[in-house]
């Protein structure tokens, strides 16, 4: 697959029934967990430092995950890590942060350097997560720079739910009719 590049001789490693549309591209160290689904245009770049994005999470068109190399700032640099169940809207930048489990980013939303994002979180779309932020769980956080504007209701932690395993599902279905050609 031309979409999945080594780099420095480091290759992307895959669990089970990973989708990655031929129109998007996963770069150099990179883990996805079992049935992620990467879409057309997404870039996961792990080319300076470490990417892993968990299990059932669907990283949607146009988004972009990278990571922080080592500098003065994080000696370390500063890898991007995605939980299992997360659901990364339309358009979406992640570098070098963490996102727990269950959480849902929404459409055009960038989270910056070193953001630790607790499970069943949910960002609005078009917010901006400014560097070091901390997101409590089960909050609806949104605007720029992201503020938490209120406690999810337990209908939308059920939608976070369903989101993640929605697109399972409509994963699913695209390798099955690539399958039958």
């Amino acid at each position: 697959m031309s979409n999945l590049r080594s780099y420095l001789g480091v290759r992307p490693m895959l669990g089970e029934r990973v989708m990655i549309d031929p129109m998007a591209v996963v770069i150099g160290k990179v883990t996805l967990g079992d049935d992620v689904s990467v879409w057309p245009h997404a870039v996961i770049r792990g080319d300076v430092n470490t990417i892993a994005v968990g299990a059932r999470t669907s990283v949607q068109d146009g988004s972009v995950l990278h990571v922080t190399s080592p500098n003065p700032a994080y000696p370390q640099g500063i890898g991007l890590q995605v939980g299992n169940d997360v659901t990364i809207g339309h358009a979406v930048t992640l570098h070098a942060c963490t996102i727990a489990d269950f959480c849902l980013i929404g459409m055009g939303s960038i989270v910056l350097d070193a953001v630790e994002i607790q499970e069943f979180v949910m960002v609005g779309a078009g917010s901006v997560v400014t560097p070091r932020s901390k997101l409590a769980t089960r909050g609806l956080y949104v605007g720029n720079p992201a503020r938490r504007v209120r406690e999810l209701k337990d209908s939308e932690l059920d939608m976070i739910r369903h989101s993640a395993s929605h697109y399972v599902k409509v994963k699913d279905n695209y390798l099955k009719e690539v399958a039958s050609r």
